[in-house]
């Protein structure tokens, strides 16, 4: 059977999709067409991005990856491509903003009680990338709106490995340097570390052992100390073909962090534009819970903070040959 454009694509659904309720309420406004036809782009975009991480988790849940096989090029492809579907949502509050505040209030009152705040698309993948309960903003009431079957479905999400964790395996599975050496190697460092800071920056050498430390606190962490130190070795020394595309994986978790802080600055400003200080349709404090969520939710916040502890190209401490030669592939 010959496959026809519209059939496969279930253009009869798609096209159908949108009911406006100004139509409903025999009230028609104009821009709830285009108020409907974002937000269900965003919704499918979202569904892309869970197809993505998905595909991601898997790869990285195996026992071993072979950092010399297709497989971690994979994962890099198609993080860069999560990055790449977060601009596009970025970019889409510009087609939202050709709606003015009054053109929003010809139907703004009738959408009540349905809210953004109630995607679960979004929650779940959220969570999915690693973002815990308890570091969620507004947790007694972040699912309260949900339909009890979306609540579950984000509940299995937040059970489940995150790619945070997966993340953390990962890098705990790459000792670049073996016993003995490594903790020879970090003394070093910590050493070249310290005296590259300020005055005013002495305090950090405690957030280093912190961070580094076999012996710093757990709590509240995501990545463990052994984590922290491949990550860093891996900033380090990217330059070396053995390490370029783990930096790349990296690089790329925190570009996805960047484009949903992004993506959540922007939605504070476009509801401060359209509703100034009033609450939401769903019930929220509106711009102000927006603000805040937006503070908190940084999923891959230690691997920002991993850059406070660079130094200079020209002050690492130099690899032993047998280590140059595993990171060059020759091995």
């Amino acid at each position: 059977m010959e496959v026809n454009y519209h059939d496969y694509l279930r253009l009869e659904k798609i096209l159908n999709a949108q009911a406006p309720e100004s139509d409903k309420h025999n009230l028609p406004a104009h821009d709830e067409m285009l108020f409907i036809v974002i937000h269900q782009a965003y919704e499918l975009w979202f569904k892309q991005l869970h197809h993505e991480v998905d595909s991601v988790g898997t790869i990285l849940s195996k026992p071993a990856l072979n950092d010399n096989s297709p497989a971690l090029q994979t994962i890099v492809h198609r993080l860069s491509r999560c990055v790449t579907i977060l601009r596009v949502l970025v970019h889409q509050i510009d087609i939202m903003e050709t709606m003015t505040p009054m053109d929003f209030l010809d139907f703004r009152d009738m959408l009540r009680p349905a809210s953004g705040f109630q995607s679960w698309q979004f929650k779940e993948l959220e969570a999915k990338l690693g973002l815990k309960f308890e570091h969620r903003h507004g947790q007694q009431y972040y699912t309260s709106q949900l339909r009890k079957e979306h609540v579950e479905v984000i509940k299995n999400a937040e059970a489940g490995k995150s790619l945070l964790q997966l993340l953390n395996s990962w890098l705990e599975r790459m000792p670049f340097l073996k016993e003995g050496a490594d903790e020879s190697f970090w003394s070093n460092y910590k050493t070249s570390y310290q005296s590259s800071l300020a005055e005013a920056e002495r305090n950090n050498i405690e957030a280093f052992e912190e961070m580094f430390g076999d012996k710093g606190n757990a709590e509240g962490r995501s990545l463990s100390p052994a984590a922290c130190r491949a990550a860093l070795f891996i900033m380090l020394y990217r330059g070396y073909p053995l390490l370029q595309l783990p930096f790349q994986l990296l690089n790329c978790l925190l570009e996805i962090d960047e484009q949903l802080s992004s993506w959540r600055y922007r939605h504070v400003n476009m509801v401060h534009r359209m509703i100034g200080t009033r609450i939401g349709t769903g019930g929220s404090t509106g711009k102000d819970y927006l603000k805040a969520a937006a503070d908190k939710h940084y999923i891959f916040r230690e691997i920002a903070q991993l850059n406070s502890f660079l130094i200079e190209r020209r002050k690492l401490p130099a690899l032993s040959t047998t280590v140059e030669a595993r990171l060059g592939f020759n091995h």
